[in-house]
């Protein structure tokens, strides 16, 4: 296999190789030629997402060679056979998503329809990557802060008054502009299948903002998506 030529690329991100990961499995473990079809779509699929604008620009960023060179570290951390030179990513992503070849499926195919609703658009850092990758995370909080998102839910939910769908927190002392501050939308449905459905009231939570982080936390702690029955058994005490 050619050499990737890839000193000064950026480290593979979570993104980069769980797309990776879903085509190793995809080829039950073969590893191909870089000059395969499939490698290449990886390779320019790869160079499409929004992260590393400049290092994109060389030839040398996630070319075929590359690619097959990912898909043997990949290989090695699956079976013990091939190159020695793995990430840290890749292993944690092995042991996080190895046995879970349709999960990895689902987050590849909506990696790939992120990338055409981000278009050229460069995303921001995320404090919490959840499991899913830098990519999902990003549209998944786009989505609880659409203001329109939120009115919807706080306008659904206003006539019962508010309260934290977690804790159980509510203030009804306070005017309703301010209790209307302590709460935010949290979208329900895992990463990998939100993408395919326009969101409604049935696919939001109202929490408060600790919660909210909390179970964002705990999904990063994880490694998977948490319900609000396993977030309440993980926040609440006792």
């Amino acid at each position: 296999m050619a050499v990737t030529q890839g000193h000064g690329n950026p480290h593979w991100t979570r993104d980069e190789t769980l797309l990776a990961l879903a085509l190793y499995l995809t080829l039950d473990g073969k590893v191909p030629s870089p000059r395969t079809p499939e490698v290449k779509a990886l390779s320019d699929l790869l160079r499409s997402l929004p992260y590393h604008a400049e290092a994109a620009k060389q030839p040398t960023f996630r070319n075929p060679d590359g690619v097959g060179f990912k898909l043997m570290n990949i290989r090695q951390v699956a079976t013990g056979k091939g190159l020695g030179n793995v990430s840290n990513m890749d292993r944690q992503v092995w042991a996080e998503f190895g046995q879970r070849p349709d999960e990895v499926r689902r987050i590849a195919y909506a990696i790939k329809d992120g990338i055409t609703v981000v278009g050229s658009e460069q995303l921001p850092e995320v404090e919490q990557e959840l499991p899913e990758g830098r990519l999902l995370t990003s549209l998944h909080l786009r989505r609880e802060r659409n203001p329109k998102v939120r009115k919807m839910l706080l306008d659904d939910r206003r006539p019962a008054g508010f309260r934290c769908e977690i804790c159980d927190l509510s203030r009804l002392d306070l005017e309703q502009p301010l209790q209307e501050a302590i709460f935010e939308a949290h979208h329900l449905v895992p990463l990998a299948d939100a993408a395919e459905r326009k969101t409604k009231l049935a696919d939001l939570a109202l929490l408060c903002a600790c919660c909210h982080r909390l179970i964002h936390r705990a999904m990063v702690s994880k490694a998977r998506w948490i319900g609000l029955v396993e977030a309440r058994a993980l926040i609440l005490p006792g």
